[in-house]
């Protein structure tokens, strides 16, 4: 990895380190200090800050990456195992193409080397640099944005953080296979891109039904990268966002959603964006974003590995026969408890890792009265 990429953190950091008690997490944290570069061999989950904007319709500070680590650093930790290193921060480079650069083969390495990323961002049209790291992985990649707003835009726009995806579904090398979005809110999109999303048989879900923030989990397990608009939280909760709305998550369900990410054992990145200090309100975005990457690594440290770590024969499995005698099958993992479904149709090896698709009881239920699962079906329309 360059770690020319990085910039040390800044010295007020680490004063605030020093003077807070011991055991909180910024003195677990092995950190990117003007001493050196931190040694990456043995550790589990990298954070590193983006101090890029340039891709935003508006000039977003980042001075915000300073506010989030001066609030994560002095909560405690939990009762963790894994490592956890900070890289410092990328700045901005000559062109914000450089930026993706250095954000994607900072990335690639860390996956490659079995090291989580968490991002603190910086716009969300880094989603795309961070989707272009798995190109070398040679995988397809599902990604779950947490968001208002698809941010789909047009194909012949410039990559903005308000049309990153379109980006990420028109170029090639095309190695998505499936994209969902947790919590937009259908004024803020138009009616095509949301027939767009459904046509694809990508999987969107309004904000109203994820009110049972527990419906989320098995969305996020199935995740390779999640991307966390901090502009999916209600202003009240989150003002420290250009785009705030009245309406959004509340601050518990932002950090609910992050231990599920944290959790699934799929997950290999994770990034937080769009925040901006010059107009949040005592540090209250910052605080919650602090939280939010608190509750992701209390999650990773609670990961069960029960997929895709073990075989089937590990699972309880349940067999619903439907109407024309085909047989859907049910895995149960003995370990947490977990669902999954199985799709026997596989078009390739490239999507062979798809072929369990993550599941609630409650889709087992209503496979029990014959009704497919919405995304089963999905499922298979893509493995055609």
């Amino acid at each position: 990895m360059n770690v020319e990429f990085f910039s040390p953190l800044e010295n007020s950091v680490v004063t605030n380190i020093m003077s807070c008690p011991a055991m909180v997490l910024g003195k677990l944290v092995q950190l990117h200090t003007e001493e050196g570069f931190p040694d990456l061999s043995g550790v589990k989950i990298a954070i590193m800050g983006i101090a890029e904007s340039r891709g935003a319709e508006q000039y977003n500070s980042h001075e915000g990456l300073y506010y989030v680590r001066k609030e994560l650093y002095q909560l405690f930790s939990g009762d963790w195992h894994v490592s956890i290193a900070d890289l410092g921060n990328i700045d901005e480079g000559n062109t914000i193409q450089d930026t993706y650069f250095a954000v994607s083969k900072t990335v690639s390495f860390l996956i490659k080397q079995g090291i989580i990323p968490i991002i603190i961002g910086g716009t969300q049209d880094l989603t795309y640099a961070n989707y272009r790291a798995y190109d070398e992985l040679e995988q397809t990649v599902n990604l779950v944005a947490i968001d208002s707003r698809f941010d789909i835009g047009t194909s012949d726009e410039e990559l903005m953080s308000r049309s990153f995806l379109s980006k990420i579904i028109m170029e090639e090398p095309n190695n998505l296979f499936n994209y969902s979005n947790i919590g937009y809110q259908t004024f803020f999109n138009s009616q095509e891109e949301i027939q767009l999303v459904d046509k694809l048989y990508f999987d969107a879900y309004r904000l109203g039904e994820v009110k049972d923030i527990t419906l989320v989990e098995p969305i996020l397990r199935d995740a390779d990268i999640v991307s966390f608009d901090i502009g999916s939280v209600r202003q009240s909760d989150a003002p420290g966002n250009t785009n705030a709305s009245p309406n959004g998550f509340y601050g518990e369900d932002a950090c609910a959603i992050a231990r599920y990410a944290g959790i699934s054992d799929k997950v290999t990145s994770f990034g937080v964006y769009e925040y901006n200090g010059a107009i949040d309100v005592n540090n209250q975005t910052a605080k919650l974003i602090a939280q939010i990457i608190w509750y992701f690594i209390e999650g990773v440290n609670k990961r069960a590995n029960d997929y895709p770590f073990v075989s089937k024969e590990s699972y309880e499995k349940y067999t619903v026969i439907l109407d024309d005698d085909d047989p859907l099958n049910f895995y149960k993992s003995d370990r947490s408890g977990r669902w999954w479904m199985e799709i026997n149709l596989i078009s390739n090896n490239k999507h062979k890792r798809h072929a369990l698709i993550p599941c609630s009881y409650r889709d087992y239920e209503e496979a029990l009265k014959l009704k497919i699962p919405k995304r089963w079906f999905k499922a298979l329309q893509k493995l055609a």
